[in-house]
């Protein structure tokens, strides 16, 4: 495997990615993988190498610069709060790994996804709803909602989120707003809610944080990793 880490800036900030793709490289579909709000961690990068196992060129992106996480889980929700308000800080961020992964002479443009997991879900979502040029896009337990939502007939993206029934974070009337939003977007969506599962469902290192509601379930996991691979093999025929 090929494994590489990517320097780039926006604005005065400069960030650093971790690119993954197999040794028989050239012309492949290029993933963006977005980490949970903590930013990129060594489990983000372990999703991106499987990814890669998998025949694809992945990234896994940076959030605060640096290519670093954030350490204290306190310093997480402040950090975020300003995306929630106004996404339009997070979408140029994503939009800027998105250029690098498209970029990267392993990748075919032409054939590109997000994939994100909490608050990475939320931003992948975002890049839909900015008409980025993606054939797919896949969040898991992530959040829903936005301040700006996708504009009528504007998602031509296929877009499949897996949450849980018991997620503290996703309840039943942001789930009911999503699926409006999606279908006055005029989206080809998906939305797999798995019975009595809740938030973080596919990061082992979240029960250590012993907080209601977020639980590392394995069987939730394989199965949202299976629906998001039968999702790329849809899309990406031919490529």
């Amino acid at each position: 495997m090929i494994t590489r880490e990517l320097d780039y800036a926006l604005g005065d900030t400069g960030y650093v990615g971790s690119f993954f793709v197999g040794e028989d490289t050239g012309g492949r579909p290029g993933i963006l993988v977005v980490p949970e709000g903590g930013g990129l961690t060594d489990h983000t990068r372990s999703i991106a190498a499987r990814l890669a196992e998998a025949g694809y060129a992945a990234l896994a992106m940076d959030y605060y610069g640096g290519g670093k996480a954030l350490t204290d889980i306190n310093e997480v929700m402040p950090r975020l709060a300003p995306w929630f308000a106004d996404p339009t800080g997070i979408r140029e961020i994503a939009t800027a790994a998105l250029n690098v992964l498209a970029g990267q002479p392993e990748t075919n443009p032409e054939a590109l996804a997000a994939i994100g997991y909490c608050f990475g879900g939320t931003t992948a979502l975002e890049l839909g709803r900015c008409g980025a040029p993606l054939k797919a896009i896949v969040g898991f337990h992530c959040g829903l909602g936005t301040a700006r939502p996708a504009a009528a007939g504007s998602m031509k993206t296929k877009v499949l989120v897996q949450v849980g029934s018991a997620d503290p974070l996703v309840p039943p009337e942001h789930r009911a707003a999503f699926e409006a939003e999606m279908t006055a977007a005029g989206a080809d969506w998906r939305l797999i809610l798995m019975g009595g599962i809740g938030h973080s469902f596919t990061n082992p290192n979240v029960d250590a944080l012993n907080r209601p509601g977020f639980a590392y379930n394995a069987a939730a996991d394989r199965r949202s990793w299976v629906a998001m691979m039968d999702l790329f093999g849809e899309v990406f025929t031919g490529f």
